[in-house]
């Protein structure tokens, strides 16, 4: 178990050794902090997918992220934070709800392959249309708990999708995962971008780490002609990271491939025939990839 110095109730915890306390902690959230860390700690990057604005498409970049990322033989783990509109499992066909481990104890992620697994609040419900009535607190729990009761193991990348915005949610994961390193999508319009901008604003306002930014539904690939159509204009996402001094991560493609596998349940980049979002998802994990171990590196230098 980790120690109080990893603790975010350490500075007020009666038991923190650095009050002079033994370190025996009896508070139930601090005890969970501890267990969170210890979580944490068997998982190398923590990658929070967000944006300020709903419809651009973070579960796709999220789910065929991980499984490009999973297809390249790491060993990775989906986080669904999205309490009221969970989509991460129909992406993926999975219908297998949460089971435990043999010691009855944690919770176990639902499987997809051998390097790809998933826990999310649609796993769990025996009702698939049951709508999820709770406000802040308990959406605050859930999180807390999908971290410290799932038997994660150990992961190279752990994505976590999130809802719209920057609520109750955010501020949970940002507080649980302060390590965690944040992509932003977007898509090229204005409207989209508006908002975002409000995102990346939550992210610098809180310290967050930012990882860079993801144009989304960036033009449109004509499935006859194969030519490029600016259906939503584009170039947005790449102008709004140099505006900010983001790295540009990648854009992805409108591609009517992408809709038919996720109808099906199958991430474009596990598709066997060749298509320009596969060909964009598999370049935007690698990006994504080589971005997490520069800031790591880049963390270390700092703390040298």
């Amino acid at each position: 178990m980790a120690s109080c110095s990893s603790c975010s109730s350490s500075s007020s915890c009666p038991s923190s050794t650095g009050k002079g306390g033994d370190g025996k902690c009896i508070d139930p959230a601090a005890m969970q902090d501890k267990i969170i860390a210890d979580r944490l700690g068997h998982i190398r990057h923590k990658i929070f997918v967000m944006s300020g604005k709903g419809g651009v498409g973070k579960s796709s970049v999220t789910v065929n992220t991980a499984a490009a990322l999973a297809r390249r033989g790491f060993k990775v783990g989906i986080l669904d934070v999205d309490m009221h509109g969970p989509s991460v499992p129909n992406l993926l066909g999975l219908t297998s709800t949460v089971e435990m481990d043999p010691a009855g104890e944690l919770m176990l992620p639902a499987a997809y392959n051998e390097n790809l697994a998933v826990i999310s609040m649609d796993s769990l419900l025996q009702d698939k249309d049951q709508a999820i009535l709770w406000r802040g607190p308990k959406k605050t729990a859930a999180i807390r708990q999908f971290i410290s009761d799932v038997k994660w193991g150990d992961l190279d990348f752990l994505l976590i999708d999130s809802p719209p915005g920057t609520g109750d949610e955010h501020m949970t994961v940002m507080q649980s995962i302060p390590d965690a390193l944040c992509v932003v999508v977007t898509t090229p319009q204005e409207i989209s971008l508006a908002d975002v901008r409000k995102a990346i604003n939550f992210l610098q306002y809180t310290n967050s780490n930012i990882l860079g930014v993801v144009e989304n539904m960036s033009g449109l690939i004509c499935p006859h002609c194969h030519q490029e159509i600016d259906l939503f204009k584009k170039g947005g996402g790449e102008e709004l990271a140099k505006r900010y001094a983001l790295k540009f991560l990648g854009a992805v493609p409108l591609d009517p491939t992408t809709v038919v596998a996720a109808d099906r349940g199958v991430p474009v980049v596990y598709l066997e025939a060749d298509s320009p979002a596969k060909t964009a998802f598999l370049q935007l994990a690698d990006a994504i990839a080589s971005a997490c171990d520069t800031s790591v590196e880049a963390l270390a230098s700092t703390h040298a």
